[in-house]
């Protein structure tokens, strides 16, 4: 393994606070004792390690000049932190935190917040999870943890930001979320990844643990927007106590090589989660999402929709899972997955499955894989549309409908500016649409 991947481990234990070095010790131990998965393990059969045969150095301390390298700070209310290469820049961080919101880095915490930090840490992840959680935490120099007190309602929203930025040699980034929502609190919290406009080859590995309790509720979004050369591999794990409620969503650009796994535990009666993604990878891009909702207990909710523009010779994965445990009876959980491929060299893999051990639910999963709609084309370009615009309108459209479940105005704004900008390659174009 040391030969195909080879990462700084000594470099981020060393700099790891002293109450996470037992942490670090026994996940190192994990990680040695792991194998890489290959294309005949079927949760990674479509999606390849290759772009990961590199040498990593330790991320240096950030860039200089945000703005100059082309990374977007965008403002949505609220509190921002930033993360310049996986350590934390004062610099572009900004805001103050509402009254019964604690924030602070693993490596500021003091006795009582390693203590709450310890005793949270991994619990909605777990230890078996896999090879690379195993490197997260065998890497974890640093982390947020963040904590809602019970009852409190969070009006704006809070804004993680992690940066890749230039260095000469090939880096790696592990980067780590812990959220903690108390009894029946309210709040929102903004994940974005970014990078510098450079063939800068990076590689993050990132977990994220929301962990919520009786009543809370959570809005969750999870933005990548790294550049082309940047390899990702994520997992955003969600534990829902009863009569929790999640509300998560997904956006992916394409990259050399991008896999994010996203798992919803329901461990309490009344428990609801929505899940909505977009994935939009063009040239030779991968993106890979592997979505897993677990249902453990009677009288949960679900609703679950992706949907995947690919295009040029981009290919894409999805592979959605609903686990209905023998106890979930009166489940009611929906999946859908719909694909538009917009080039004939396209691929895309999709596999939604069920697995249903008790007998009174109510589930329901689908897939579609098509292209653009001829018919459609040809209406708009009769009425004086081009085909590159009216391949543009189509494309967002065919996205419009999950965008619009971003609770979060601005958010809602930046993504569709974000879109808008992708689908329409022609500035010309772009001005018209937005």
């Amino acid at each position: 393994m040391t030969d195909f991947m080879r990462l700084p481990l000594d470099s981020a234990a060393a700099g790891a606070p002293l109450w996470l070095q037992d942490y670090l010790r026994e996940a190192r131990s994990r990680w040695e004792g792991s194998t890489l998965p290959t294309r005949k393990t079927e949760e990674w059969k479509y999606t390849g390690l290759q772009a990961l045969r590199v040498s990593y150095a330790a991320a240096s301390e950030g860039v200089v000049g945000l703005a100059e390298a082309g990374v977007e700070l965008p403002h949505f209310g609220g509190y921002r932190l930033v993360f310049i290469n996986g350590r934390y820049c004062a610099e572009h961080s900004d805001g103050n935190l509402p009254e019964g919101v604690s924030l602070v880095r693993f490596a500021d915490a003091g006795p009582a917040q390693a203590a709450a930090i310890r005793d949270h840490l991994g619990a909605a992840v777990g230890r078996e999870e896999g090879l690379f959680t195993a490197l997260n935490d065998a890497s974890l120099e640093d982390g947020v943890f963040v904590e809602i007190e019970a009852r409190v309602r969070v009006e704006q929203p809070l804004h993680v930001v992690w940066i890749s930025g230039n260095q000469e040699q090939a880096f790696s980034i592990n980067q780590r979320l812990l959220v903690l929502c108390r009894q029946d609190s309210t709040a929102s919290v903004i994940e974005q990844f970014s990078g510098a406009r450079s063939e800068q080859q990076s590689f993050t590995n990132g977990v994220t643990e929301l962990l919520l309790e009786d009543g809370a509720t959570l809005n969750h979004y999870r933005i990548h927007l790294e550049e082309a050369a940047a390899a990702h591999i994520g997992r955003q794990h969600a534990r829902l106590e009863t009569g929790a409620t999640l509300n998560s969503f997904h956006l992916a650009l394409g990259s050399v090589l991008k896999r994010i796994d996203v798992v919803v535990d329901h461990c309490g009666q009344r428990a609801h989660s929505e899940l909505n993604g977009l994935y939009l990878p063009r040239g030779d891009e991968h993106v890979d999402y592997h979505t897993c909702i677990e249902h453990r207990v009677p009288n949960c909710t679900s609703t679950e929709t992706f949907r995947g523009i690919i295009g040029d010779e981009a290919t894409a994965v999805f592979n959605g899972r609903i686990h209905i445990h023998r106890d979930a009876q009166k489940t009611n959980a929906q999946l859908s997955n719909r694909n538009l491929l917009t080039s004939t060299r396209a691929e895309v893999n999709t596999k939604p499955e069920l697995e249903i051990y008790a007998d009174d639910v109510q589930c329901s999963h689908g897939a579609t894989v098509a292209q653009l709609d001829e018919m459609s084309l040809h209406y708009l370009r009769s009425r004086g549309v081009s085909r590159a615009q009216a391949q543009t309108m189509l494309s967002f459209g065919f996205v419009n409908e999950v965008v619009d479940t971003v609770r979060c105005e601005p958010l809602r704004d930046y993504l569709r500016g974000i879109l808008t900008r992708r689908f329409a390659r022609d500035p010309a174009i772009t001005g018209s649409m937005v």
